[in-house]
């Protein structure tokens, strides 16, 4: 059974987002895939050492900042690190990982003004997936997800 890297705020049980809230993706797709034990979930933004709940972040460039201007760059990169050891060591088929988010956004991520705008862009884990060649789906993309595990298995 092929694995799934999945961001850790989308599994749910465990408060890791940055205002501490809990967002728990229902998708029946996604829930079964919880059930069969598929699953890895992952916050590089913890395993970076970044407590929870915490001072929000964004992409600047190649940097990553807080609201406050504290640069937490080598906290995202660590954390990034992390997860593809995560999913280098459990061969995963793929990844879900949460849109907007400076780690894991796939699509799109806030522009670094901390106004709200939000522009095409990556975050720093899923950046580091792809350059290791590990596909990543954002949590709006479940369905396609599921096809192409189907075209894989």
């Amino acid at each position: 059974m092929k694995k799934i890297l999945v961001s850790e705020c989308l599994y749910g049980g465990r408060a890791v987002r940055y205002d501490g809230k809990l967002i728990p993706e229902t998708d029946p797709i996604f829930l079964k895939w919880k059930e069969e034990g598929r699953l890895i979930p992952v916050c590089p933004e913890v395993f970076g050492g970044l407590p929870t709940p915490r001072i929000d972040s964004q992409r600047v460039g190649e940097r990553v900042v807080m609201r406050d201007g504290t640069d937490v760059t080598k906290e995202y990169r660590l954390g990034a690190e992390e997860a593809l050891r995560l999913a280098l060591e459990n061969d995963v088929a793929f990844a879900i990982m949460k849109q907007k988010s400076p780690s894991c956004g796939s699509k799109i991520i806030y522009d670094g003004t901390f106004s709200g705008r939000k522009v095409p862009g990556q975050g720093v884990a899923a950046e580091l997936l792809r350059k290791h060649e590990i596909k990543v789906f954002g949590e709006e993309d479940l369905q396609e997800a599921a096809e192409y595990l189907a075209s894989i298995e």
